[in-house]
C-alpha cells in the first residue's frame, strides 16, 4: 500500500479507533499521523458540535472583514472560534484544547473535521 494511500486512510480514522493520547498527539511528525489522534481528542458529540459552530462563525467573520474591510471582524472571527471549541473541551471533553500541542496541525484540524462534519463523513 502506497504511503499516500495509507495517510488518506488514517486522516479518517472514526474518533473511537484510537484512545485519546495527549504525548503522541505533540509527538506527532505528520498532519496524517496527528488527526486521528486529534479525532480522539474530540469524542464528545457536543464537543464537536461547539467546535462547528465557533469555526462556522469565524469563517463569517472572515467573510465579513472581507466585505466590510473592518478589522474587528478579525478579533471577532478568532473568539467566536476559539471560544466555542475551547467551551467544548472545558464543559464536555475534559481535556485540554490540542491548540497548546501543535497550534498549526490543530487548526488544520478544525477545518478538516468541519468539512467531513458538513459532509457527512463525522456525525454530529
Amino acid at each position: 500500500m502506497r504511503a499516500r494511500d495509507r495517510h488518506a486512510r488514517q486522516a479518517h480514522t472514526p474518533p473511537q479507533a484510537l484512545p485519546p493520547d495527549p504525548a503522541r498527539l505533540a509527538a506527532s511528525r505528520s498532519f496524517a499521523e496527528f488527526y486521528p489522534l486529534y479525532l480522539a481528542e474530540h469524542r464528545n458529540p457536543m464537543c464537536r458540535r461547539l467546535h462547528f459552530i465557533g469555526s462556522t462563525l469565524a469563517l463569517a467573520c472572515l467573510f465579513l472583514l472581507l466585505f466590510t474591510g473592518e478589522p474587528e471582524w478579525l478579533l471577532a472571527g478568532v473568539l467566536l472560534g476559539y471560544g466555542f471549541a475551547w467551551a467544548g473541551h472545558l464543559l464536555f471533553e475534559h481535556n485540554r484544547p490540542a491548540t497548546f500541542k501543535r497550534p498549526l496541525y490543530s487548526l488544520m484540524g478544525d477545518w478538516v473535521m468541519w468539512w467531513h462534519m458538513l459532509a457527512g463523513k463525522l456525525p454530529f
